[in-house]
């Protein structure tokens, strides 16, 4: 059974180019779970279904999984249940359920086999069975330009009309449809690959001369050890165990007790850049070890070649938090969003970095608030800051905002580049508990603000941010350095 690395290896020995394609199912293969009960479920949540739509449901889901039937009858339930629904507001839905439900549920090694075939040139296309409603923000987070789904029936109007249009892709369906674009854009599907997960995608992936299960249910699994298909699992993100809830009681209770210690000490001697010291410190590292969480370093001279200066990083994660005390230590205040000053993870460290705290909804108020950071760094302590602005619920890098760019122009000091690779794969956004595992972490050399103007700044955001993306895509070959 290959592992993910053996089917990167395939693929890069493979034949490349535009005219193979790489087609990727979504429910079970480029997530964990179906999207169809993460979006049921949040229905129902928020009152949105009746009962007789909840009980047709559940015998036609019970009809699919135990009966074998197709997904006609269930498809037909679901969408008629949004009939006279605005498109827009369906979207948006989905949207929103992507960034808060979907998006930790991506396979870390999907995204991985993704880039494998980008670098080789394929033409990537999802087939899925669900409608755009599920796959549509999935598809723009990977990159996946090309997607064959079910569609939904609207009107004029731009209302649903409960209805599909066209066939369900799935089974038949869905191999037809495959079929129907490799003809319209020169795909050889004999050098193809397909992915999937279940009975149902037999007959999409026997079109292509490279069918590659992944983490197949049982009727996929005896038709592809029956014909000699490389069989993979993909590593399942990390579920919300017995362990797992202990270990992240036992890192706040740890944090703490760093942040305890701090405190105590920054009033012995009245003085709060120690006791942010030893917070920082003593507290983050307190908290990653009882996390199991490990800190590999690359550059990590960069973190004291020139201060103070306006260290940028890429946010992911609650964790991110510790990660950056870890790294920075002493002499660095912040700026946050004003929700994580009644944070109880964070407003204790909050309250010892002397964080300025902004209102994004409120331009005026969130510049006034910034002017005591540029204080900060002129009298010496340096300043993190994310330049996305928020949480990016993946590993994609969002836009970024000028706000830190505009910070260490009018300081005078350089920008360091703090590249974190994987702490939403150990604590995703919106989850309040911590896996174990070893995160990346690249610090890049300081960039100097020398020359920076108003006219130029929209320049040097973007090479920045370039180096966050070049970063990430092409990671360090150089050996990690331990933490000291």
């Amino acid at each position: 059974m290959p592992d993910i690395d053996g089917l990167v290896a395939e693929i890069e020995a493979g034949p490349q180019g535009p005219e193979v394609g790489a087609f990727f199912d979504f429910d079970g293969t480029l997530i964990d779970g179906y999207s169809a009960a993460i979006y049921f479920k949040e229905r129902i949540t928020s009152r949105q279904v009746g009962a007789r739509e909840l009980l047709n449901t559940i015998v036609e889901t019970v009809n699919v999984e135990a009966r074998g039937q197709d997904v006609s009858r269930l498809m037909d339930i679901g969408l008629g249940a949004l009939a006279g629904k605005q498109v827009i507001e369906i979207d948006a839905f989905g949207q929103r359920l992507f960034h808060t439900k979907i998006a930790k549920k991506i396979f870390p090694d999907a995204r991985v086999l993704l880039e494998a075939h980008r670098a080789a040139g394929h033409t990537i296309v999802m087939a899925s069975s669900a409608t755009r409603f599920q796959t549509a923000a999935a598809a723009e987070d990977l990159g996946i330009e090309h997607t064959l789904v079910t569609e939904a029936e609207e009107d004029d109007a731009g209302l649903l009309t409960g209805r599909v249009r066209g066939p369900i892709l799935w089974g038949p369906g869905k191999a037809a449809a495959v079929k129907e674009f490799a003809a319209e854009h020169g795909i050889d599907l004999a050098r193809s690959y397909a992915y999937g997960n279940g009975g149902e995608d037999v007959l999409y992936l026997e079109v292509v001369g490279h069918p590659r299960p992944l983490n197949p249910d049982d009727e996929l699994l005896a038709v592809a050890r029956e014909r000699g298909w490389p069989i993979a699992r993909l590593t399942k993100v990390q579920r919300h165990t017995p362990v797992r809830i202990a270990r992240t009681g036992a890192a706040f209770a740890s944090l703490g007790v760093g942040l305890a210690a701090g405190v105590g000490l920054g009033l012995v001697n009245r003085d709060r850049g120690t006791a942010l010291s030893v917070a920082a410190t003593v507290g983050s590292e307190l908290a990653l070890a009882a996390a199991d969480v490990r800190l590999e370093v690359w550059g990590q001279e960069n973190l004291w070649r020139e201060r103070p200066a306006v260290f940028a990083f890429n946010h992911q994660s609650q964790l991110d938090v510790l990660i950056l005390a870890a790294l920075l230590r002493t002499d660095f205040t912040a700026v946050a969003k004003k929700e994580l000053k009644s944070d109880p993870v964070f407003a204790a460290m909050g309250w010892l970095a002397d964080v300025a705290y902004v209102d994004r909804a409120n331009t005026a108020a969130a510049k006034a608030a910034l002017a005591p950071a540029v204080d900060s760094l002129k009298s010496g302590r340096s300043l993190v800051i994310a330049p996305e602005g928020t949480r990016s619920a993946t590993p994609r890098l969002l836009p970024f905002k000028k706000g830190a760019f505009h910070l260490a122009m009018q300081a005078g000091v350089p920008m360091v580049p703090i590249v974190i690779r994987n702490a939403g794969e150990l604590m995703p956004a919106h989850s309040v508990f911590l896996g174990s595992g070893t995160i990346d972490v690249a610090v890049l050399p300081p960039v100097s603000t020398k020359g920076w103007t108003t006219k130029n700044l929209d320049r040097k955001v973007e090479k920045v941010r370039g180096m966050f993306l070049s970063t990430l895509a092409d990671w360090p070959a150089t050996p990690p350095e331990p933490l000291t």
